[in-house]
């Protein structure tokens, strides 16, 4: 059950949604579009209303679910053909996409195969191809890399990303930590059905304490100086290393060097280090160590 759920996903950008199994990623991309009703709420999606104009939703958006869509018996190209049939494409207008998607997907030396002898990232690209047939605004995806390997994953990203720069939105759900990272402009973090975070994944890690700013020194004079100066800091005179707690940020990291350039302290090395996501999902969801894997 979801509860109070408040979203508004800028255009032509990713936004990633996060959550242990069960907490209600699913049922939210279901109800945005349209596979199943909302008992409350305003939902506005590409425009339109959710409840007063369910058609003109579905005309916006694509949806690439949990489960592959793709026919195993149907050759790659037939079953592109048969989602520009479904999308009401005309012959020559449906030949043409049909075309275009075996092209930017890299699927055209496979294309008269059938889509069952195709490795699984394959399917997964036919399978999102589908979804774009009908050239939609916004494009739902439902754990779309999960069985992939890492290869297969990283090529998957490049298209997303591919399919932003041309004006497309993504709404993403994962399991992987990893790839919301690394594509997400903003992130939500639900649990039980209600959303307990939202911001940029840099702003989500910057919600944990334990950030730090790790500088190196070439001589032990040089980290010597710089502890006299930063007293809350961790020191290691072995490696030379010096840690001083920060938060990661631009305003924080500027301070920190005008401090240096300020007493003329010279540093090898510096390095920023922050909580990462993983982090951030456990601290919030509540989830002990032995289920980290799960939610990956």
């Amino acid at each position: 059950m979801l509860d109070g759920i408040d979203l508004n996903v800028a255009e032509g950008t990713i936004f990633a949604l996060l959550g242990p199994n069960g907490a209600g990623k699913t049922t939210t991309v279901q109800i945005l579009s349209t596979l199943i009703g909302a008992d409350g709420g305003d939902v506005c999606v590409a425009g339109h209303d959710l409840g007063r104009d369910p058609d003109a939703v579905r005309d916006a958006i694509g949806v690439t679910g949990q489960f592959s869509a793709v026919d195993n018996l149907l050759t790659g190209e037939e079953n592109l053909t048969l989602m520009a049939d479904l999308r009401h494409l005309e012959r020559t207008e449906g030949r043409r996409r049909t075309s275009q998607l075996l092209d930017q997907f890299d699927l055209v030396e496979v294309s008269k195969k059938p889509a069952g002898t195709y490795s699984g990232g394959m399917r997964r690209r036919l399978d999102l191809a589908m979804t774009l047939v009908g050239d939609s605004r916004i494009i739902f995806l439902d754990e779309p890399t999960t069985g992939l390997d890492p290869r297969s994953r990283r090529t998957m990203w490049q298209i997303i990303r591919e399919l932003v720069a041309g004006g497309v939105t993504i709404f993403l759900t994962t399991h992987y930590l990893e790839e919301a990272d690394q594509l997400a402009d903003q992130i939500a973090v639900l649990n039980h059905g209600r959303l307990i975070a939202r911001g940029t994944p840099d702003e989500l890690k910057r919600l944990l304490p334990g950030g730090h700013i790790r500088l190196r020194f070439n001589d032990p004079q040089g980290l010597e100086a710089a502890a006299r100066v930063f007293g809350e800091s961790t020191r290691d005179d072995d490696s030379l290393t010096l840690e001083i707690p920060s938060d990661g940020g631009v305003r924080s990291l500027r301070a920190l060097l005008d401090q240096l350039d300020s007493t003329a302290i010279e540093v090898g090395s510096l390095s920023v280090h922050t909580p990462d996501l993983d982090d951030v999902f456990l601290s919030l969801t509540g989830q002990p160590d032995n289920e980290k894997e799960s939610v990956r």
